[in-house]
């Protein structure tokens, strides 16, 4: 049985996750909307992320202002796509 990914586990996570899993990346802004938490909260689930290497902060002024975004890094999309399968075959009655 696959083991589900601990890091990914947390609603949030597994949301900014699943946004990301489907675009190239993603501004702070949009991923702390879909997540439905602060700015401080978001900052450290981002923090766990990139600590595993599952995603990477890009920094660039957009009118006017600095914006952080956030990309899936190819060990996070495998990441990801595991603890899915993970989920899956919990969901299947299989684990």
């Amino acid at each position: 049985m696959p083991n589900l990914n601990m890091v990914l586990h947390p609603p949030a996570r597994l949301q900014i996750c699943a946004v990301l899993a489907n675009v190239d990346e993603a501004e702070f802004a949009r991923l702390k909307t879909i997540a439905g938490v602060t700015d401080s909260v978001l900052s450290k689930h981002l923090s766990a992320l990139v600590e595993e290497d599952y995603v990477k902060l890009r920094k660039a002024a957009l009118d006017g202002r600095q914006r952080t975004w956030v990309s899936l890094t190819r060990t996070g999309r495998a990441a990801f796509a595991g603890h899915l399968a993970a989920l899956q075959h919990l969901a299947a009655g299989l684990g």
